[in-house]
């Protein structure tokens, strides 16, 4: 099991555009991944999940990746919040 914690530097938070990228990514693995956030936990394969954390400009969502594929998942996920939110 893989974990990590991000803190979200959008001024406009986790929207619906890069809220699409980041599911569209998660899909791609074959390992459990969930995001947790304000007090809940969301497949992170599912938009309306991850939508419904309501994340922040300066808050913190934990990303937890667990199966077969984890560390690969862990590491692109990571990335692509890096470089999007």
């Amino acid at each position: 099991m893989k974990v990590f914690d991000y803190t979200v530097k959008d001024p406009e938070g986790i929207h619906a555009l890069p809220a699409g990228g980041l599911i569209k990514l998660a899909g791609t693995f074959n390992c459990s991944i969930t995001a947790q956030g304000n007090g809940s936990s969301v497949d992170l394969k599912h938009l309306f999940g991850v939508m419904s954390l309501g994340i922040k400009c300066g808050e913190t969502i934990t990303i937890t990746c667990d199966g077969e594929d984890e560390e690969r998942a862990e590491a692109a996920l990571l990335r692509y919040m890096q470089d999007n939110l």
